[in-house]
């Protein structure tokens, strides 16, 4: 019971915005306001991804603009007030995923992380795309008819002739009813199923 499994290169951005690392604190800001995005890879060389400047590496100059930092973990942020230049400013190393990484794999390191979007590099650690929360949605834009189909020759199709199964999908939610010989199978059904892309929950009605 093998689902077919979308990976990061499906979903993400392949033209990409970036800078250099002389990109100035001004041509930054535009730049986002222009492409309507929180974080820019930093770049050096031929593409090689060296860093990344999000609108947290640019607050400080803002947050900290009248008063100097209170507390002790805000010393790193207003470290950040007098950068005008994209390599002072930047997170470095950056944050990245290969294009080959499943979703569930980059919506880790992005929670792990704390970021709203990863560069995505190849082997070598040149920028191939950009892959956004947004982006890892997307699959959930697919239609029940399409998850209907995968559900049925990737999943229910493994099942042996004796097990009397029927399922829908509704917004998203698969819903079984039905009779399975082996109540072991249970757990390892609602597994694959969930594995599906586009599936938002499984209820079982089994016997």
């Amino acid at each position: 019971m093998a689902a077919f499994r979308y990976t990061v290169s499906d979903v993400m951005t392949h033209t990409a915005v970036a800078i250099g690392r002389n990109a100035s604190y001004k041509e930054i800001v535009g730049l986002m306001h222009q492409w309507k995005v929180s974080a820019l890879p930093v770049l050096e060389g031929e593409g090689r991804v060296v860093g990344v400047v999000s609108e947290a590496d640019l607050l400080p100059k803002e947050e900290f603009r009248q008063d100097a930092p209170k507390l002790p973990d805000q010393l790193e942020e207003a470290s950040k007030v007098d950068a005008v230049l994209a390599e002072e400013l930047m997170s470095s190393p950056a944050v990245t995923v290969h294009p080959d990484a499943t979703l569930d794999e980059a919506a880790r390191i992005m929670a792990r992380k704390r970021v709203k979007r990863l560069p995505v590099v190849n082997n070598l650690g040149m920028l191939e795309g950009v892959v956004s929360r947004s982006d890892l949605l997307k699959v959930f834009l697919r239609s029940d008819e399409e998850i209907d189909e995968e559900i049925r020759s990737a999943v229910v199709a493994e099942l042996s002739p004796s097990d009397r199964v029927e399922f829908s999908v509704l917004d998203g939610v698969v819903t079984l009813r039905g009779a399975l010989r082996n109540r072991s199978l249970v757990p390892l059904l609602a597994r694959a199923i969930r594995a599906v892309e586009g599936v938002v929950d499984v209820r079982m009605e089994l016997g």
